[in-house]
């Protein structure tokens, strides 16, 4: 197939054209499961060169794979040999507007950015990951992204008031609406995020503020069972009147992958739990961040109070609670380093599953026996947002054998499916989650996708092959 390329340069410019070695940075994701250059890079710089060049795509029938930062884990951005749409010059924050409480950003702006834009205003950005000193707004719209802060502000679906897209024909779609109540018709806007990129290209967004926390209460806390850590989330929530942004799950085997990732990295406590979990509330009420002239606040009460109670009755073991941001960044530090924890070892499969959160106990309880039994010297390791039922939870089988790793993939598909939990929470679809798709989804759902798709992109044009599976497979 010839491309387009002298085209597209008509509408970007030919040194936004990358080609040969200058695709290197597009090659893969961050997870490098899904590896292989492009024939081109596109980079636009606004909406309207957006438009056109899908425009030319549709006319040519030429596909494109959109990608943002290319953080993502499940080759949703593999096209190799096709054209890439690199949303990364179109970079501006267009609006703050902080008695709103809402931003808005084109999608090719980083993480970061954003949270120090905010941060300048008193507020926060609250959608926040290891990766956001080089995940995109675009991309996370595209995978309805999660991370830490979920438990309190919900995900990127949540935070999203408006959008801008452009539909594989080239038309603009201006949904960019910052009201909190628009009931006129479908929610169009819901239909793109989590589409990775197969159903048009978002370029911009409206998305929420909050006010910045006035203090951050932060600790690591040793307890006798999960359940007992569900019943401490619920006290904190009662307490801090949902005050907690972050309840994070770190078994002891993790611990112990980053004790040996870091050899400088010190261990929460001097024994050595099977339950510890990482939790920050962050504080906004001023009558509980007051500072007392002893230094002392009634949120730090509040937090002892509650941890105090549950260590008499036996279901907490042990705690640290962050007395400096130094104390808290440590903290946080071991928790953002899951995914150099998790590529310690080769041979993994990635799980990436939501349950409720009264099952998580269940679940370990039903798959591990069941998993032992086809590969009887397996390991795994997880890490989780455990406040919102989000569980990354990697296996490393005895084999390289693919039989054996699609066996083993089915029986956590399995018991996900038979507690009432979803195979994928925050990382998406892409190529990876495929054949998962095609077992777990009912085919009606997947017929209705289908038309969907075809509504919207009749000449599969838009990110081909990803997320939905064809009806002929």
């Amino acid at each position: 197939m010839t491309l387009p390329l002298d085209r597209f340069a008509a509408v970007i410019g030919a040194r936004n054209i990358m080609t040969g070695k200058d695709t290197a940075p597009w090659d893969q994701d961050i997870a490098g499961e899904f590896v292989g250059p492009p024939a081109a890079v596109l980079r636009p710089a606004s909406t309207a060169e957006v438009s056109e060049i899908l425009k030319i795509a549709t006319e040519t029938k030429t596909p494109i794979t959109p990608v943002s930062g290319k953080t993502g884990f499940n080759g949703a951005t593999y096209a190799p040999n096709g054209i890439k749409l690199s949303l990364d010059r179109m970079n501006r924050i267009r609006d703050l507007r902080p008695a709103a409480r809402d931003i808005v950003a084109e999608a090719g702006v980083v993480l970061t950015k954003m949270h120090e834009a905010a941060d300048e205003q008193a507020l926060v950005f609250p959608l926040t990951f290891g990766a956001r000193g080089s995940a995109m707004l675009g991309g996370v719209l595209s995978t309805n992204a999660g991370g830490s802060n979920v438990l309190r502000y919900g995900n990127t679906r949540d935070l999203c008031l408006g959008l801008e897209v452009v539909l594989a024909d080239g038309r603009v779609l201006d949904l960019m609406s910052a009201l909190h109540k628009d009931n006129t018709g479908y929610a169009l806007k819901h239909l793109f995020i989590g589409a990775e990129g197969t159903l048009g290209v978002i370029t911009a967004a409206v998305m929420k503020l909050a006010p910045r926390p006035r203090a951050y209460l932060t600790a690591t806390v040793a307890l006798r069972s999960l359940g007992d850590a569900l019943d401490l989330l619920n006290r904190l929530q009662a307490e801090s009147g949902g005050a907690v942004e972050a309840f994070e799950y770190m078994p002891r085997e993790y611990i112990e992958g980053h004790l040996k990732l870091d050899p400088m990295a010190r261990p929460p406590f001097p024994e050595r739990y099977d339950v510890n979990v990482m939790i920050e509330l962050g504080i906004t009420s001023s009558l509980l961040a007051a500072q007392r002239p002893d230094g002392t606040r009634p949120a730090d009460e509040m937090l002892e109070t509650v941890l105090a109670a549950m260590h008499e009755e036996g279901a907490l073991l042990d705690a640290v609670i962050a007395t400096s941001e130094a104390q808290r960044r440590e903290m946080w530090a071991r928790r953002e380093s899951a995914a150099a924890i998790t590529y310690l070892r080769s041979n993994r499969l990635d799980n990436d599953i939501a349950l409720p959160l009264d099952r998580i106990e269940d679940f370990f309880s039903a798959v591990r026996p069941r998993l032992a039994v086809v590969d009887p010297g397996i390991d795994e390791l997880t890490v989780a947002h455990l406040g919102d039922g989000n569980l990354h939870y990697t296996l490393y089988p005895t084999s390289t054998d693919e039989a054996l790793h699609d066996r083993l993939r089915e029986i956590v598909e399995d018991v996900v499916a038979e507690l009432g939990g979803s195979f994928s929470a925050e990382h998406g679809i892409g190529l990876y989650k495929l054949p998962t798709m095609r077992r777990r989804k009912p085919a009606e759902v997947l017929d209705a996708m289908r038309s969907v798709k075809h509504a919207l992109d009749p000449l599969n044009l838009m990110n081909p092959g990803k997320l939905v599976p064809p009806a002929n497979s």
